[in-house]
Parts: C-alpha cells; sequence; structure tokens
C-alpha cells in the first residue's frame, strides 16, 4: 500500500475505473486522455479521441488537445497525466511510448487490457528514461473528509 507522503499523485478510485472503462470501450483501439488538477490532486479525466484510431498506437486529437489546455490554464490546473491502452501488450511504455512521451512532469499512466482486470500503472518518462512512480489512490469518503468534492 502506498502512503500518501510516498505518492507522486492522488487519483480518485471513480478516475481509474473511468480509465479502464474508457479502455475497454474502445478496444480494439488504444484509447487516450488527459488527466489534470490542482497541487498533485486529479480533479478532472479529459477522455479524448485517439486520432490515430489504432490497437498499437494513441495520440490525443489536436483540436481536443487545444481545447483540455484551455480549460485546464482556466481553472488554474496542471496537466498532470496522460493516459493510454496497450489492448495487447502490458502496462508498459513501448519504444514509442517513450518516442511521444512530450510532458517531462506529467505521469504516464497505461491501462492494460492483456491483464484481466485491467491493470493500471504509471511512469515518469524523461529524456527517454522510464521509472515507474507510485500513486495514491483516494476514496470519496477520504476527498470528502479532506474538504476536496468526491
Amino acid at each position: 500500500m502506498v502512503r500518501a507522503g510516498d505518492a507522486a499523485l492522488v487519483i480518485p478510485r471513480r478516475y481509474l475505473e473511468e480509465m479502464t472503462a474508457h479502455a475497454l470501450e474502445e478496444r480494439p483501439n488504444e484509447c487516450c486522455g488527459v488527466l489534470a488538477g490542482p497541487l498533485g490532486r486529479v480533479a478532472h479525466l479529459y477522455r479524448s479521441r485517439n486520432a490515430e484510431a489504432s490497437p498499437r498506437r494513441y495520440s490525443v486529437d489536436s483540436r481536443e488537445l487545444f481545447q483540455i489546455h484551455r480549460d485546464i490554464e482556466d481553472r488554474g490546473w496542471e496537466l498532470l497525466g496522460v493516459y493510454h491502452s496497450h489492448t495487447h501488450s502490458e502496462a508498459y511504455p513501448s519504444p514509442t511510448d517513450v518516442q511521444l512521451a512530450l510532458w517531462p512532469d506529467a505521469l504516464y499512466f497505461i491501462v492494460s487490457l492483456k491483464d484481466s482486470p485491467p491493470r493500471v500503472r504509471a511512469f515518469r518518462i524523461r529524456d527517454g528514461v522510464i521509472n515507474e512512480e507510485s500513486f495514491q489512490v483516494a476514496s470519496p469518503r477520504r476527498l470528502a473528509r479532506k474538504g476536496n468534492p468526491p
């Protein structure tokens, strides 16, 4: 179990469930999206269209990405993470994922549909170096207790 002080990011359980649901709905193609919020706490998941429409590659549609960035800025949030699915491989960045990792401060979440139930892992990718990162899963009760919306 990850302790609060050890986690790079706090994410409500519903967003992990949403990433998994998105991955299953888009299968056989990969899904993708963005996670954002204030101070290392995910407050919103932006489901996106995979412009590649591919089972092996993903890219967030450029017009959607522009709107997502605008919304994040308007709210005073940060882009905290990018997620996508792997339809037939483990939840680990592929060479293509490493090449496309454009935000060194973001966590890259991968939902593996190879596993049952699907497995979600997070990575920091900087200068081609992959490091797995922990994240804290917060229940609605824990978030409400801290004065944050569930």
